[in-house]
């Protein structure tokens, strides 16, 4: 299955969301913990995390009256390959100029 990467970078682009992953980062939390730095209601972030459970980012799970979200522990792997894809074309690129240059010397 190929990630979508407009959805990923969209989810990731928003402040709160990315404040999420950073507060995820350190361990499971429920929605209400997630609101309270956030000072944002408990239905926001409930509206972030979906947007992060739709790119595979976040899980959420319910036991009894409370829902608690944790990171997906490959949720950003997609994302760290599309970029490290990305940097080693621009270093390849950047070691030929070198070449080039080195030439002309």
């Amino acid at each position: 299955m190929k990630p979508d990467f407009d959805r990923l970078f969209q989810a990731l682009g928003d402040p709160t969301r990315r404040a999420i992953v950073d507060r995820l980062a350190e361990g499971p939390a429920s929605v209400s913990r997630l609101a309270e730095p956030l000072k944002i209601t408990v239905t926001a972030v409930a509206q972030h995390l979906h947007i992060l459970e739709q790119c595979g980012v976040v899980r959420t799970e319910k036991v009894g009256r409370v829902r608690t979200a944790s990171l997906v522990p490959d949720g950003l792997t997609p994302l760290e390959r599309w970029a490290r894809e990305r940097r080693s074309m621009l270093e390849k690129r950047l070691d030929r100029l070198a070449d080039v240059l080195g030439e002309s010397e």
